[in-house]
């Protein structure tokens, strides 16, 4: 990418099906990290950078079947699992305290990373305003941060991620991603905000 271009900072999946008590998917960790989201994205609004929150959801019509995941599933946990997730569920919400500000962006992903080509509009989006760095933050960072920042960088996006604004259940898995994404820099272009 050449020219001039901009910045934007996505809060992938920081929901009440991730973040709040008791939900199948729960990520404990997750509520602690709420703050540094925030404090992130006031100090990226006040320089001007635009924020969207990435939010996973599920529909009963899927156009894409995402039989590989959900196959591997109980029944039951598939159907909770969707059921959790559709648009004006409780689950899919944001979680309470997130500061969502009217002049953020939304979009919707169905799939871990936001890139996948049919089931999110991100890469257009992200085109259409000429943005080429990604500021990420958002939970389990082991599998939908960390898939969305891969597919970024193999298409051409700058990406930072930060690392208190990350989090995943368990944090010795948190921080072997970590290890294992910074181990990577050499081979690809993501940087790891530091605290």
């Amino acid at each position: 990418m050449r020219g001039t271009y901009d910045k934007i900072k996505l809060d992938l999946d920081l929901q009440v099906g991730f973040m709040g008590e008791g939900p199948l998917l729960e990520v404990p960790n997750a509520r602690g990290i709420v703050d540094n989201v925030n404090r992130v994205s006031q100090a990226l609004r006040s320089v001007g950078a635009t924020i969207a929150y990435v939010q996973y959801k599920l529909d009963a019509d899927e156009p894409h079947r995402w039989g590989s995941h959900y196959d591997s599933m109980t029944p039951d946990a598939a159907k909770r699992i969707r059921t959790a997730f559709s648009v004006g569920k409780d689950q899919h919400a944001f979680c309470p305290g997130l500061d969502v500000q009217p002049e953020d962006i939304i979009v919707p992903k169905r799939r871990w990373s936001a890139f996948i080509l049919g089931t999110c509009d991100l890469d257009a989006l992200l085109k259409a305003k000429c943005i080429d760095t990604l500021i990420i933050t958002g939970t389990t960072i082991n599998i939908r941060c960390e898939s969305t920042i891969r597919d970024a960088m193999q298409m051409g996006y700058n990406v930072l991620f930060e690392q208190d604004g990350n989090a995943t259940r368990d944090n010795a898995v948190h921080n072997a991603n970590l290890l294992n994404m910074l181990s990577s820099e050499h081979a690809f272009p993501w940087r790891c905000c530091p605290r």
